[in-house]
């Protein structure tokens, strides 16, 4: 609930990943201003001051500083990144579940909208449209290559997988709050994540990166000072890792309230190995019987992104770390 600090805590680990020669960082669901797990926990009409708090330490994208400040650490650390934000439309106060995307020179290739918020995060969030359900295309590096996310349990929505999969997607994003200490969700929160990583990896023939949220006492003790006791959010939570396309882990799951970065080598010449077998965006895909269709016309006036270029800068890396 401090978008400044979670910022600068952002830049910090843009900046570590730069030093450990991570070209591609990828965010849990929300990390900033964090994910508000009180409204599953308290009754609705109690939460109206709290929310319009969130709404405040929502981030604006267009012109945001702190998308601006994000962009040039990325191009300091020539790390690209992939960062689940709670994004503010730079018209009002409308809010979105939103994934963005920035290169590792700092340019901005674009921002998902979770289409369908869950449950009770529709007190929150506003429905994204198929204008954000695209790839984008990572390039700084020299290795270009098509980049795609989900929030969630958007992960059950096929339809959404498959616009990203006939995109011909090559890495997956995928975000997650804290599940596995929710009332209700302790037995089976990591097995429906993993299933869902698996699945996608496999039926797109993509390596996935899945980050999740941890509860800290500063998020607990937060709710309690504003909303009053609880017991249906406890510590821990989180499920990180890095999946090959045939389903193997190459890093994680990494569980539990440890702040850790999970890293990999991702080797995307084994995809042609695999698609040898299945290609779900070619061979596997059988058009004359299936066909898809998704309206990518804006949903709301301010969806006509255009790539932000960055700036030049004194501090920028000449050899983008790899």
């Amino acid at each position: 609930m401090d978008k400044a600090a979670t910022t600068e805590k952002v830049v910090k680990l843009i900046e570590q990943a730069g030093r450990e020669n991570i070209e591609l960082l990828v965010f849990p669901e929300t990390f900033i201003p964090g994910y508000p797990y009180w409204i599953e926990c308290y009754p609705p009409l109690t939460q109206v001051s709290s929310l319009a708090l969130y709404a405040d330490q929502s981030v604006v994208v267009e012109d945001g500083d702190e998308i601006k400040q994000i962009q040039a650490a990325c191009r300091s650390a020539g790390t690209a990144i992939s960062l689940g934000i709670s994004e503010r439309s730079s018209q009002g106060y409308t809010l979105f579940n939103s994934q963005v995307n920035i290169d590792a020179d700092g340019t901005l290739l674009g921002v998902h909208r979770k289409l369908q918020p869950t449950y009770a995060e529709r007190f929150v969030w506003a429905q994204g449209g198929g204008h954000t359900l695209r790839t984008c295309r990572p390039k700084a590096s020299g290795k270009p290559y098509n980049l795609g996310g989900l929030c969630c349990w958007e992960h059950t929505m096929n339809g959404a997988r498959q616009a990203l999969i006939s995109q011909r997607q090559h890495i997956h994003a995928g975000a997650w709050p804290a599940l596995s200490t929710m009332a209700g969700f302790t037995a089976v929160a990591d097995a429906q994540i993993e299933a869902l990583m698996k699945t996608h990896a496999l039926t797109a023939q993509v390596f996935v990166i899945t980050a999740s949220n941890y509860i800290d006492q500063t998020c607990l003790d937060w709710m309690e000072e504003h909303l009053g006791r609880q017991d249906f959010v406890k510590l821990g939570g989180g499920w990180s890792a890095v999946i090959h396309p045939f389903c193997s882990f190459l890093a994680g799951p990494h569980t539990g309230s440890e702040e850790k970065l999970v890293t990999s080598e991702v080797d995307l010449s084994q995809l042609g190995q695999v698609k040898v077998w299945v290609d779900g965006a070619g061979h596997y895909s059988r058009p004359e019987v299936l066909q898809f269709n998704v309206d990518q016309r804006p949903l709301w006036e301010d969806e006509n992104w255009e790539l932000q270029q960055p700036q030049p800068s004194e501090n920028k890396t000449e050899n983008p770390t790899t």
